[in-house]
């Protein structure tokens, strides 16, 4: 009798990593994880990494000492202006949401081979409720998910989508949009981690949202009195500033793949002082 080996594979995924205080949480708690989960890929979505919004090359190379395979993005990704064109330049591996159409440094996919097995990773982002929040028109992620399915993914590949979005209707009608066809639909963008992990009827791995990597200690990362401020006195000027002390709450999702079926997905986090 024929015994087949599946080849065993393991997608440790984290959310935003916001500002400084995310940036030392995830350099603390990473090494951590590789130990304890021996995860294949790392993948980390990057929009909020300089002071909260955008990415830099100085804060990209902290982030390229801790071994982190894909950079995915969002709307924040453009903040930093020329800085984000650079960073997209020197790092094929930073990606942007595919929707956001030709006019944007970068592309919205990374596809690459490691330990035999490759990977092709998908970014989108949701259309609703963004209206304000990009400068630049959104197209439609289902539309755009099938077209990079089509043009962009190999037979053989693991596929994982990070969906930048912010209402838990449109990240879960991709799920099962999507459902089938690709190894996991991760959602990000909200900063507060889901508990709704689970494998689909097709064999899809999805979570609404993986929750930031970013300071406990604040209103979705940002002075919980600034936030407070614009609240309690919608007339005052309260700028969103990253919270830079207090403990780092650091989440994440651990995708485990036999060949190229979803064995599980378990949601990871961990509160580290800094």
């Amino acid at each position: 009798m024929l015994h087949v080996t599946w080849f065993m594979s393991r997608i440790l995924i984290f959310g935003d990593v916001y500002g400084k205080l995310g940036r030392q949480g995830l350099a603390q708690v990473l090494p951590m994880w590789k130990e304890g989960h021996a995860p294949d890929v790392v993948i980390a979505n990057v929009e909020n990494l300089a002071h909260g919004k955008g990415v830099t090359e100085t804060t990209l190379a902290e982030l390229e000492q801790l071994g982190i395979d894909v950079y995915t993005s969002g709307n924040h990704i453009f903040h930093s202006g020329a800085a984000a064109d650079a960073c997209f330049s020197k790092y094929p591996k930073l990606i942007r949401p595919e929707n956001y159409g030709p006019d944007f440094a970068g592309r919205g996919y990374y596809r690459f081979e490691k330990g035999g097995q490759w990977y092709c990773v998908l970014n989108l982002n949701g259309q609703v409720f963004f209206e304000k929040q990009f400068r630049g028109e959104i197209s439609s992620p289902f539309t755009s998910a099938d077209r990079m399915l089509a043009d962009v993914a190999q037979k053989g590949d693991i596929i994982v989508v990070d969906l930048h979005a912010e209402v838990t209707s449109e990240k879960v009608a991709l799920g099962w949009h999507l459902d089938g066809r690709v190894s996991a639909v991760v959602g990000t963008h909200t900063h507060v981690p889901t508990a709704d992990q689970w494998v689909m009827p097709a064999g899809t791995a999805f979570v609404c949202d993986v929750g930031m990597t970013g300071p406990q200690h604040s209103v979705i990362g940002v002075k919980v009195e600034n936030v407070l401020g614009r609240f309690l006195d919608p007339t005052g000027k309260y700028p969103m500033e990253p919270a830079e002390v207090g403990p780092v709450v650091v989440n994440a999702v651990l995708v485990t793949m036999e060949g190229l079926k979803v064995k599980d997905i378990e949601r990871l986090q961990k509160v580290v002082e800094i």
